[in-house]
């Protein structure tokens, strides 16, 4: 029992002053060690960034597409089949959308779109293009708009066929230089004078990807038929009362217009489920690049360690014989300068977590934006940095255990 209890206590001390001598070598050869570390610090930095643009990559688009409408549905008309020549076209109609919203349960919103377009006064002379959309009051709703300024026009507004418009905030700062400057001023369409009730914009910048750009007007549905030739529906939109029923949902709504058109007419009903998935997959891949390329640079550092740990052997090979003389075994020589290179990888590894978390905490700080931060991360990068100290430090520490004392000795 006391046999083994010295074993252990010399175990202890061995143990103890390696890891003292490992410090004082480093101390003593600061710039050389420091020099090594800092790819530690680059490479462990540089994995926690990874991670935090991945995670704040993700929860970008998942906030955006939130913006636009998790319970969104739209249809359109894509034509006749490619087969069938001097067919005529199918498009939706305002009966389609009355059928869908009694064939499929949870739809709580939805709103024709007609598609038109007009030449307004822009002010000094000049006129402006314009995209004319006959929508109904619901689209707000579906589409999730905001209202800078004004009101939205009402079923009031859409049965006794108001002429009222909105303009999008871009337009009317460009004509009148305010959002609240353009409500109460009157637009002429075809002749007819619509008033300006309000002011709009989508809740995220989509960059003309949907049916909104800048120069985009709204009127109701009802008033929009006046214009047109027969009451079809460019574009129908759905807001369903769940985002879990979206995908059955989108199905059942192209099976209910198909039900309703001829065989050959092509329907496409779509929803941002695939939008959603299509965003994560990205982000998933730009996040797996990057941290390869910080796996990289953990590779790079990881071989400094060792190219600098084999120079550090060759260096003291003198030393290691006089240990040997004194009684130092080969498995503490192997520790000895194993223990060194552990030490190079964690300080650099320490040092560049903190460097890691400091950039996400400093744009917190300084910024309105709140960037996500894992911590898991941060446990990753110190496992990871001790494993490239462990795996590039056992071939010098190997080495320098099997140098012969005597010939270490006679070495100059």
């Amino acid at each position: 029992m006391d046999s083994a209890t010295t074993r252990h206590e010399r175990a202890h001390l061995a143990l103890g002053e390696i890891f003292s001598f490992a410090y004082e070598t480093f101390i003593s050869n600061k710039v050389r060690f420091a020099l090594t570390a800092l790819g530690m610090v680059i490479g462990t930095a540089s994995l926690i960034l990874v991670v935090t643009i991945g995670m704040t990559g993700r929860q970008y688009a998942l906030n955006q597409i939130q913006a636009i409408g998790t319970n969104e549905i739209w249809a359109e008309y894509q034509g006749g089949a490619q087969h069938i020549s001097g067919s005529t076209p199918d498009p939706l109609t305002i009966e389609d959308l009355a059928a869908v919203q009694q064939g499929v349960p949870g739809i709580v919103a939805s709103s024709p779109i007609v598609r038109l377009s007009d030449r307004i006064p822009a002010g000094n002379g000049k006129e402006k293009d314009v995209t004319i959309l006959g929508v109904a009051p619901e689209y707000l709703r579906v589409r999730n708009l905001v209202i800078p300024s004004g009101r939205f026009f009402d079923n009031d507004d859409s049965l006794a066929h108001n002429k009222v418009t909105l303009i999008t905030e871009k337009m009317a700062i460009q004509i009148y230089g305010s959002a609240a400057g353009a409500v109460g001023q009157v637009i002429k369409l075809t002749g007819l004078p619509f008033t300006v009730i309000g002011t709009f914009k989508e809740r995220v910048e989509t960059f003309g990807q949907t049916e909104i750009e800048d120069n985009t007007m709204l009127i109701p549905y009802s008033v929009s038929r006046y214009f047109m030739e027969t009451p079809s529906v460019s574009l129908a939109y759905f807001s369903m009362a769940d985002s879990s029923m979206v995908i059955a949902a989108t199905a059942q709504i192209k099976r209910v217009i198909q039900s309703r058109h001829r065989a050959e007419s092509v329907y496409n009903v779509q929803n941002l489920a695939a939008v959603l998935a299509m965003m994560d997959r990205i982000a998933t891949a730009m996040t797996v690049v990057l941290l390869a390329v910080s796996l990289v640079v953990l590779l790079v550092s990881g071989i400094g360690i060792m190219n600098i740990m084999l120079a550090t052997v060759s260096a003291r090979i003198r030393e290691i014989g006089i240990r040997k003389a004194m009684g130092a075994t080969n498995r503490e020589i192997r520790f000895q300068f194993l223990s060194e290179a552990i030490l190079i990888s964690l300080i650099g590894g320490i040092i560049g977590i903190v460097v890691g978390l400091a950039i996400p905490f400093s744009v917190r700080f300084f910024t309105e934006y709140r960037i996500p931060i894992s911590g898991l991360s941060a446990i990753i990068a110190i496992v990871v940095s001790s494993l490239v100290g462990i795996l590039f430090g056992t071939l010098p520490a190997i080495r320098a255990s099997q140098l012969d004392p005597v010939e270490s000795l006679r070495y100059e």
